[in-house]
């Protein structure tokens, strides 16, 4: 038994995610990639944007997922897809660690892939790679040249430089790991990008984890199923079949996937039917949405199918980390009562686009108050749902430290007020702050400023080296040695 399985284990190609800030050079970055290992005439060949390709380098191959951004890896992610073996970080060396690269830390930590380091555009005068590997220290990423365990390489996009060192060290990295996948084993994988085309139908590219993928097969996601009646490598040439870790771009899927669905397959089109409205399924899809996130349940009724299936695709590119959308009905022709009734039932929208409801549906949608909204243009229709996901997200606490004072004397206390004298030894202080009362460095109470004095006078604000009275209200008393600590909360609407 245990030989029978050794000899359907195969060795697989890696496969990379490259993640950073927006104007780090990760496109740059694959586009030299691309153009140092694949062929002038081949990549010519390369027309249309599959999410993925696949390179060669001393006679093995390394696949490459093209995100846009991190949208697609994040759903990867939130629907427990590990679909990534190693994720490049790329950091434009001269800006160092930005939002989006804390953003893309976050990603790797949570998604467990190998990380290598790409400190990008070398070429330019201002590259500091030490700072830029001493921000990563602050974000728990330590790396090899300063005692940890994360490589890292000196790349520039623009002359090639590092570029043959990255790709050996991916080789390297796929080596120790020891990738392999049984090829004896249904096929099973990723769905990393999805669109339906105008002419072909919906398209899917998929990475397989384990065993073949041919054309003929049945498989089915969470949300669609089909026969692949054709598969295509990422230049769009036909081929017969797919092994682990190659990305496959496949034809025949009732309707375009969501990015992230694991796909399976099927002996027959009935069972793979059955098996995307079983109840397992639907439990699998809840399960997906982690406690934190939050809900948004659509109907989408149109004038004709074409319209739902681009307002489905447009929707599909809303940022879903915080707040999940889910269509429960997509369908032709006017918004009726049975729309109505289900939007009630599970606390939907409903959108119209292009159509209206019925008499009957919108008297009854005023009676249980469900919320129907009419558009004629996608565009339109995308950004209020932008709008109302924002909405639901609850507003966000942002503290923003303004100063310390150390308590010199207590002047006066009654219940819960005190006044309190000290010198500020840190930034300022205004009137209105809120304050934390810190003793031996620990914090013992929270409480408000209701008035600031200097000399005896109100004043609005007071900085370093100044002496003050504070007019306090706490639970606990401050004593003299106290450290205020001073800042300001503000509430920030929700942003996706």
């Amino acid at each position: 038994m245990t030989k029978k399985k050794k000899e359907n284990l195969i060795n697989r190609p890696p496969v990379v995610v490259v993640l950073g800030h927006i104007d780090s050079g990760k496109t740059s970055l694959l586009d030299q990639i691309r153009k140092t290992t694949v062929a002038e005439k081949e990549s010519g060949g390369i027309t249309q944007h599959i999410g993925a390709y696949q390179i060669e380098k001393d006679g093995k191959k390394i696949t490459f997922i093209d995100t846009p951004g991190h949208e697609a890896f994040s759903q990867m992610r939130s629907r427990g897809a590990k679909t990534a073996d190693i994720a490049i970080l790329v950091i434009d060396s001269a800006k160092g660690v930005q939002v989006q690269t804390k953003e893309a830390i976050d990603h790797i930590k949570k998604s467990q892939v190998l990380p290598i380091i790409a400190l990008n555009k070398m070429d330019r005068p201002e590259a500091d790679p030490a700072k830029a590997k001493g921000q990563l220290e602050k974000q728990e990423m330590l790396v090899e040249s300063l005692g940890g365990k994360i490589p890292s390489i000196n790349v520039s996009a623009k002359t090639g430089q590092g570029i043959e060192d990255l790709l050996e060290l991916i080789l390297l990295m796929a080596e120790m790991e020891n990738l392999k996948a049984d090829i004896s084993k249904p096929a099973e994988g990723v769905v990393i990008e999805s669109h339906l085309d105008n002419k072909r139908g919906p398209i899917a590219t998929l990475i397989l984890k384990e065993g073949i993928l041919e054309p003929g097969d049945i498989i089915a996601t969470f949300s669609t199923f089909g026969k692949i009646k054709s598969l295509e490598d990422f230049k769009g040439k036909q081929v017969s079949q797919a092994l682990p870790s190659d990305p496959v771009v496949v034809l025949g899927l009732e309707q375009a996937p969501r990015v992230g669905e694991k796909f399976q397959l099927f002996n027959n089109l009935e069972q793979a039917k059955t098996h995307i409205k079983s109840p397992e399924r639907k439990a699998e899809a809840m399960a997906e949405i982690k406690p934190e996130q939050k809900v948004l349940n659509l109907i989408l009724k149109s004038d004709v199918l074409g319209s739902i299936e681009a307002i489905e695709e447009v929707l599909k590119q809303l940022p879903q980390e915080k707040i999940i959308l889910r269509i429960l009905k997509s369908d032709v022709g006017q918004i009726n009562e049975n729309d109505v009734q289900l939007a009630k039932s599970s606390k939907a929208i409903v959108i119209g686009f292009r159509i209206k409801p019925n008499s009957t549906a919108k008297k009854l949608a005023e009676k249980e108050k469900v919320r129907i909204m009419n558009f004629e243009i996608i565009y339109d229709l995308v950004e209020e749902i932008r709008k109302y996901m924002e909405k639901i997200l609850e507003p966000e606490v942002v503290r923003t430290d303004l100063g310390k004072l150390k308590v010199l004397v207590g002047f006066w206390s009654e219940k819960k007020r005190q006044i309190v004298g000290g010198r500020m030894i840190e930034g300022e202080i205004k009137k209105g702050a809120t304050i934390e009362v810190t003793r031996d460095e620990e914090v013992i109470d929270q409480g408000r400023m209701i008035n600031l004095q200097k000399n005896k006078k109100d004043i609005e604000k007071a900085s370093k080296g100044e002496e003050v009275g504070i007019l306090y209200e706490g639970e606990k008393k401050i004593e003299k040695g106290d450290v205020l600590i001073i800042f300001t909360k503000e509430r920030r609407k929700g942003e996706l």
